[in-house]
Protein backbone atom coordinates (compact mmCIF):
# COMPACT_ATOMS: atom_id res chain seq x y z
CA UNK A 1 0.00 0.00 0.00
CA UNK A 2 1.20 3.55 -0.68
CA UNK A 3 2.69 5.44 2.25
CA UNK A 4 -0.11 8.02 2.60
CA UNK A 5 -2.72 5.27 2.88
CA UNK A 6 -0.69 3.46 5.54
CA UNK A 7 -0.26 6.77 7.40
CA UNK A 8 -4.02 7.42 7.14
CA UNK A 9 -4.86 3.95 8.49
CA UNK A 10 -2.44 4.31 11.40
CA UNK A 11 -3.68 7.82 12.25
CA UNK A 12 -7.34 6.78 12.17
CA UNK A 13 -6.60 3.69 14.27
CA UNK A 14 -4.69 5.78 16.82
CA UNK A 15 -7.43 8.43 17.13
CA UNK A 16 -10.26 5.91 17.36
CA UNK A 17 -8.35 3.81 19.88
CA UNK A 18 -7.94 6.80 22.18
CA UNK A 19 -11.50 8.08 21.71
CA UNK A 20 -12.88 4.59 22.30
CA UNK A 21 -10.85 4.11 25.47
CA UNK A 22 -12.13 7.43 26.84
CA UNK A 23 -15.71 6.72 25.75
CA UNK A 24 -15.80 3.42 27.59
CA UNK A 25 -15.66 5.30 30.91
CA UNK A 26 -18.88 7.15 30.11
CA UNK A 27 -20.78 4.08 31.31
CA UNK A 28 -19.48 4.75 34.83
CA UNK A 29 -20.55 8.40 34.68
CA UNK A 30 -23.98 7.30 33.52
CA UNK A 31 -24.21 4.72 36.31
CA UNK A 32 -23.20 7.34 38.89
CA UNK A 33 -25.88 9.74 37.66
CA UNK A 34 -28.56 7.04 37.79
CA UNK A 35 -27.41 5.91 41.24
CA UNK A 36 -27.46 9.51 42.52
CA UNK A 37 -30.92 9.98 41.06
CA UNK A 38 -32.23 6.81 42.68
CA UNK A 39 -30.62 7.68 46.00
CA UNK A 40 -31.99 11.22 45.93
CA UNK A 41 -35.48 9.98 45.18
CA UNK A 42 -35.51 7.12 47.72
CA UNK A 43 -33.57 8.71 50.58
CA UNK A 44 -34.54 12.37 50.35
CA UNK A 45 -37.76 12.10 48.34
CA UNK A 46 -36.40 14.60 45.82
CA UNK A 47 -36.23 13.36 42.24
CA UNK A 48 -33.52 14.72 39.99
CA UNK A 49 -35.42 15.74 36.88
CA UNK A 50 -32.39 15.86 34.53
CA UNK A 51 -30.89 12.47 35.40
CA UNK A 52 -32.78 10.27 32.95
CA UNK A 53 -32.21 12.54 29.97
CA UNK A 54 -28.56 13.04 30.86
CA UNK A 55 -28.03 9.30 31.12
CA UNK A 56 -29.68 8.87 27.71
CA UNK A 57 -27.32 11.48 26.25
CA UNK A 58 -24.33 9.74 27.85
CA UNK A 59 -25.45 6.36 26.54
CA UNK A 60 -25.75 7.86 23.06
CA UNK A 61 -22.25 9.32 23.31
CA UNK A 62 -21.00 5.98 24.66
CA UNK A 63 -22.13 3.92 21.71
CA UNK A 64 -21.56 6.58 19.03
CA UNK A 65 -18.00 7.34 20.10
CA UNK A 66 -17.27 3.69 20.86
CA UNK A 67 -18.55 2.33 17.54
CA UNK A 68 -15.35 3.00 15.60
CA UNK A 69 -13.25 1.49 18.40
CA UNK A 70 -15.48 -1.60 18.37
CA UNK A 71 -15.04 -1.92 14.59
CA UNK A 72 -11.30 -1.55 14.98
CA UNK A 73 -11.20 -4.32 17.61
CA UNK A 74 -13.48 -6.60 15.55
CA UNK A 75 -16.23 -6.53 18.15
CA UNK A 76 -19.28 -5.97 15.97
CA UNK A 77 -21.68 -8.86 15.46
CA UNK A 78 -21.08 -10.81 12.28
CA UNK A 79 -23.03 -13.58 10.60
CA UNK A 80 -20.35 -16.21 10.25
CA UNK A 81 -22.19 -19.23 8.93
CA UNK A 82 -19.88 -19.42 5.92
CA UNK A 83 -17.44 -16.65 6.79
CA UNK A 84 -15.28 -18.73 9.16
CA UNK A 85 -14.71 -21.34 6.47
CA UNK A 86 -13.16 -18.81 4.09
CA UNK A 87 -9.44 -18.19 3.84
CA UNK A 88 -8.04 -14.93 5.22
CA UNK A 89 -7.82 -13.47 1.70
CA UNK A 90 -11.40 -14.40 0.81
CA UNK A 91 -12.63 -12.97 4.12
CA UNK A 92 -10.77 -9.75 3.33
CA UNK A 93 -12.36 -9.56 -0.13
CA UNK A 94 -15.80 -10.22 1.36
CA UNK A 95 -15.24 -7.56 4.01
CA UNK A 96 -13.94 -5.04 1.45
CA UNK A 97 -17.07 -5.48 -0.65
CA UNK A 98 -19.56 -5.35 2.21
CA UNK A 99 -17.93 -2.40 3.93
CA UNK A 100 -18.60 -0.30 0.84
CA UNK A 101 -22.32 -0.53 1.68
CA UNK A 102 -21.59 0.54 5.26
CA UNK A 103 -19.51 3.47 3.99
CA UNK A 104 -22.39 4.59 1.74
CA UNK A 105 -24.80 4.36 4.68
CA UNK A 106 -22.45 6.33 6.94
CA UNK A 107 -21.97 9.07 4.33
CA UNK A 108 -25.75 9.54 4.17
CA UNK A 109 -25.99 9.39 7.97
CA UNK A 110 -23.15 11.91 8.35
CA UNK A 111 -24.82 14.26 5.90
CA UNK A 112 -28.04 14.10 7.93
CA UNK A 113 -26.09 14.52 11.18
CA UNK A 114 -24.39 17.68 9.93
CA UNK A 115 -27.74 19.09 8.80
CA UNK A 116 -29.39 18.25 12.13
CA UNK A 117 -26.48 19.73 14.09
CA UNK A 118 -26.55 22.95 12.07
CA UNK A 119 -30.28 23.25 12.72
CA UNK A 120 -29.85 22.64 16.45
CA UNK A 121 -27.09 25.26 16.72
CA UNK A 122 -28.79 27.88 14.57
CA UNK A 123 -32.21 27.64 16.27
CA UNK A 124 -30.89 26.77 19.77
CA UNK A 125 -33.08 23.66 19.67
CA UNK A 126 -34.11 22.29 23.06
CA UNK A 127 -35.65 19.01 24.09
CA UNK A 128 -39.36 18.91 24.95
CA UNK A 129 -39.08 18.09 28.65
CA UNK A 130 -39.18 19.87 31.99
CA UNK A 131 -35.37 20.14 31.96
CA UNK A 132 -35.34 21.34 28.32
CA UNK A 133 -31.60 20.95 27.60
CA UNK A 134 -30.15 22.37 24.40
CA UNK A 135 -29.58 19.59 21.91
CA UNK A 136 -26.59 20.83 19.96
CA UNK A 137 -23.95 19.22 22.26
CA UNK A 138 -25.31 15.70 21.81
CA UNK A 139 -25.85 16.32 18.11
CA UNK A 140 -22.22 17.41 17.77
CA UNK A 141 -21.15 14.22 19.57
CA UNK A 142 -23.45 12.22 17.27
CA UNK A 143 -21.94 13.78 14.14
CA UNK A 144 -18.37 13.32 15.39
CA UNK A 145 -19.10 9.68 16.26
CA UNK A 146 -20.54 9.02 12.81
CA UNK A 147 -17.54 10.74 11.21
CA UNK A 148 -15.08 8.65 13.24
CA UNK A 149 -16.97 5.50 12.28
CA UNK A 150 -16.81 6.55 8.62
CA UNK A 151 -13.06 7.11 8.85
CA UNK A 152 -12.61 3.75 10.58
CA UNK A 153 -14.63 2.01 7.85
CA UNK A 154 -12.43 3.59 5.18
CA UNK A 155 -9.32 2.51 7.10
CA UNK A 156 -10.74 -1.00 7.46
CA UNK A 157 -11.44 -1.06 3.71
CA UNK A 158 -7.77 -0.26 3.04
CA UNK A 159 -6.68 -2.94 5.53
CA UNK A 160 -8.91 -5.51 3.81
CA UNK A 161 -7.52 -4.59 0.39
CA UNK A 162 -3.99 -4.97 1.75
CA UNK A 163 -4.81 -8.40 3.22
CA UNK A 164 -6.45 -9.49 -0.04
CA UNK A 165 -3.24 -8.49 -1.85
CA UNK A 166 -1.19 -10.54 0.62
CA UNK A 167 0.55 -7.51 2.19
CA UNK A 168 -1.31 -6.63 5.42
CA UNK A 169 -0.85 -3.22 7.01
CA UNK A 170 0.81 -3.77 10.38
Amino acid sequence: MPGPIVAFVRAVDAVNYRVGRVAMYLIFVMAAILLASTGSRLIFGVPINWALEMSQFLLSAYYLLGGAYTLQMGGHVRMDLFYDRLSARKRAVTDAITILFVIFYLVVLFWGGVSSTEYAIFYQQTNYSSWAPVLWPIKVVMTVGIFLMLLQCIATFFKDIAIARGKPIA
